[in-house]
């Protein structure tokens, strides 16, 4: 019986076995983040939800190789952005994520205490978001992926680590930097916003 309850070792070892339901059930787990990771890496929807699909079939192909024990969760998170990383790359799209990511902020988000916020109250929300977004999107990649994979998709050090591939002390040093260069970009969106 596989369940939510069900260890992610444990579906990992049913799907290597060839169990697809184990690995169905590792795809529902893992597709919202697995989404949001493309999506923060390839800059629009449908290049993310291409990217995330095509991550979980290589990464169905390569579960063999996956070493037991070893967390899921930052193991194809790692494939997805790797993928994304390669779809951006061939697409050569960087004009227009600035403008998808405006998009994407335009949908806006519910608030969590079930009031509906003002319709000022809105407006001013969407547009701080739309000026942080674009000032995230102006850093180099390396600099949007460590600040996506820590707020964005909430990852601890190490998960952000195993993500990047790199060693957690450099997740911290990254992370600081990326923060103070974002701190400039945004006062210079605010700014240009504001009509300073």
């Amino acid at each position: 019986m596989i369940g939510p309850s069900t260890s992610d070792d444990d579906l990992v070892r049913r799907a290597r076995e060839g169990e697809i339901v184990a690995y169905e059930e590792l795809v529902r787990r893992y597709q919202d983040v697995a989404f949001r990771t493309a999506y923060l890496v390839a800059g629009g929807a449908s290049e993310a939800e291409d990217a995330a699909q095509d991550a979980f079939m290589k990464a169905h192909a390569a579960l063999p190789g996956f070493i037991g024990g070893a967390p899921f969760r930052p193991w194809i998170l790692r494939i997805v952005a790797n993928e994304a990383r390669n779809r951006r790359r061939s697409a050569s799209r960087r004009e227009a994520l600035a403008q998808r990511a405006q998009s994407a902020t335009e949908v806006g988000h519910g608030d969590l205490s079930g009031v509906a916020p003002s319709p000022e109250v809105q407006v001013l929300a969407n547009e701080r978001r739309a000026r942080l977004l674009a000032a995230v999107e102006a850093l180099a990649e390396p600099d949007r992926l460590v600040i996506g994979a820590r707020y964005f998709l909430e990852l601890s050090e190490a998960e952000t680590a195993d993500l990047l591939d790199v060693p957690r002390g450099t997740v911290k040093s990254r992370l600081s930097r990326a923060l103070g260069r974002l701190r400039d970009t945004y006062g210079v969106v605010d700014r240009e916003s504001s009509g300073e």
